[in-house]
């Protein structure tokens, strides 16, 4: 995969989730008026304690229209990322909305997906500032390479925490989950209910997960883990209905394979 299709694959797919996510925050935008059940000054009371002027600062910046305002931005900056690529602008727009929804929603509004969302506007906003003081190239280099570490770790963390608990190890955990689903409980006679399937499902994400590193040993093994996260994702998605997860992971899997390359022949962006 060439450096110029790892970034564009960045910029394209990192614009088109966060414009997503724009959509889907405005879309219940009256919730998180004064009266709605989202209302700011209800979910103030759980940020830790700041300076007042701190307090005073976020009751502004979340009014109403000015939440929309940072939603519209947002929205704007993540359509000029797909047609015009990274800008310092950009970078800057779409790292300082994410922090602000992080502490709008107090942490996070969709788990992991806002966290994976948040470390690909970070390496944006990296590739604008090193390449400022070391070039473009080197720039790209860096937040690719962040980028891809903070991918690598969070499968393997999810892998390695899944087999310290027993339920994961013994296959039921598999079955609960797919239970709570979107389609509700499996059928009596369904196949994941049988231990034998749960087992092995629970131990294939098990060792795919925890072995993910792997793929920084050898640039080959790299699209084989990378398609099986595809495919885990869109899985997650249509079972659980959770399609942050599919664009938030997708935007950052290119990173893997420029981090593999580059650990693996010592260069820089890849050209072919």
């Amino acid at each position: 995969m060439s450096g110029d299709l790892v970034v564009r694959w960045l910029e394209c797919l990192g614009g088109l989730s966060i414009f997503l996510q724009c959509l889907e925050y405005w879309r219940i935008a009256d919730c998180t008026d004064p009266q709605g059940i989202w209302a700011w000054q209800v979910q103030r009371a759980d940020i830790p304690a700041t300076p007042a002027w701190v307090g005073r600062v976020f009751d502004v910046l979340y009014r109403p229209g000015v939440y929309r305002a940072q939603l519209l931005l947002r929205a704007v900056a993540a359509l000029a990322l797909m047609v015009w690529g990274n800008q310092w602008w950009i970078a800057l727009v779409l790292f300082t909305g994410q922090l602000l929804l992080l502490v709008r929603w107090r942490g996070a509004f969709n788990g992991g997906s806002d966290f994976m969302t948040l470390i690909t506007v970070t390496g944006l906003l990296i590739a604008q500032l090193v390449g400022l003081a070391a070039g473009t190239d080197t720039g790209w280099s860096v937040a690719l390479a962040y980028i891809g570490l903070q991918t690598i770790s969070s499968y393997f963390v999810s892998g390695w925490v899944k087999l310290k608990r027993p339920e994961w190890r013994n296959g039921q955990a598999m079955t609960v989950f797919l239970n709570s689903g979107l389609y509700g409980p499996l059928a009596p006679g369904s196949v994941f209910r049988r231990p034998g399937v749960a087992i092995c499902c629970s131990w294939a994400f098990i060792l795919w997960e925890g072995l993910f590193p792997l793929v920084l040993l050898n640039p080959a093994w790299v699209g084989l883990f990378v398609a099986v996260a595809l495919v885990f994702h869109f899985l997650v998605f249509w079972f659980f209905g959770l399609n942050r997860f599919f664009w938030a992971w997708a935007v950052n899997l290119s990173s893997v394979f420029f981090l593999s390359h580059w650990l693996s022949f010592g260069a820089g962006m890849p050209n072919a």
